[in-house]
């Protein structure tokens, strides 16, 4: 399924606030700021900036402060992915295509990194031109999505201590909802915030992200097994050569495929009483269930 006809525009959108929010890579010290550039413009799909923007695309005509929102979440991302890639984690060499930050700037260089675009976000969402009130509810809300208590270090920490263990249905629900789907579920209802949703709103969109984001996660699990490491721009089968647990590992492909489309159904059916407002992040929804990388 290819990207739904918006969001090459969104992407774009991105692309240019994240330029203007990043250090140029002559500003000193130079070499910390080429390599936070290099993992953020290595080719990222920005996804969860795009949901968050279409997210608030929902509840406001004026959707411009949700940029810097959707940019500090790709910020967070970026840093996770920086240093999941690091030898102490997943130890690997290939991210999007291109060799990981450790392997071109060393391993002290890449650990400031992700680091700095960590420290970058926060920076970006407490300048972000929300209404004070909902700017602090903005920044909780991302805090605890990339957090400890069922948020993305949280599951990242129960994916490296269930590795090489068998694994249960509880124990996988945790890790995929926490490691993955917290930040994509975080960014969703960073954006209906910052778009001035109501209660009632945000936590219909929060169960919307919960689903199609651990959705997100079960297809990852299955595109390590069944997709080559050129389509996927990273290292293919590493699920398996680590022993992580995952969905076709403990229930099989056809079962993880069964999983993962009654997550999209049950995420899609949040959005029934938005009509066609929401004809966005309902087709954002079915491309991450149906994507190929």
């Amino acid at each position: 399924m290819s990207t739904p006809d918006f969001f090459q525009q969104d992407h774009a959108a991105i692309e240019a606030a994240l330029e203007k929010l990043l250090p140029a890579e002559a500003t000193p010290p130079a070499s910390i700021h080429r390599a936070m550039r290099y993992s953020v413009f290595a080719g990222g799909k920005r996804i969860r900036p795009i949901l968050c923007y279409e997210s608030a695309k929902l509840f406001a005509s004026d959707t411009t402060p949700a940029i810097p929102v959707g940019c500090a979440l790709e910020f967070i991302h970026t840093y996770s992915l920086i240093h999941d890639d690091l030898p102490a984690l997943d130890n690997d060499d290939l991210r999007r295509g291109k060799a990981t930050n450790h392997k071109v700037f060393g391993e002290a260089i890449a650990i400031l990194a992700g680091d700095a675009l960590l420290t970058l976000a926060f920076q970006t969402l407490a300048n972000s031109a929300i209404e004070p009130a909902r700017r602090v509810r903005v920044i909780s809300e991302i805090a605890a999505a990339a957090g400890t208590v069922d948020g993305m270090v949280g599951g990242q920490v129960a994916d490296i201590e269930a590795e090489k263990k068998p694994a249960d249905a509880a124990t996988l629900e945790y890790i995929h909802r926490s490691k993955t789907a917290a930040l994509i579920c975080g960014s969703i209802v960073a954006g209906a915030i910052a778009g001035g949703a109501g209660e009632e709103d945000v936590e219909r969109l929060r169960r919307f992200g919960q689903q199609i984001g651990w959705a997100f996660q079960v297809v990852d699990d299955i595109l390590d097994v069944s997709e080559s490491s050129a389509a996927l721009g990273k290292t293919a089968g590493k699920d398996q050569a680590q022993q992580k647990a995952t969905y076709p590992a403990l229930v099989g492909l056809e079962k993880s495929r069964e999983i993962a489309n009654d997550l999209e159904t049950k995420a899609l059916r949040e959005l029934d009483c938005y009509g066609q407002r929401a004809t966005r992040l309902r087709q954002l929804a079915q491309f991450l269930v149906a994507r190929r990388n």
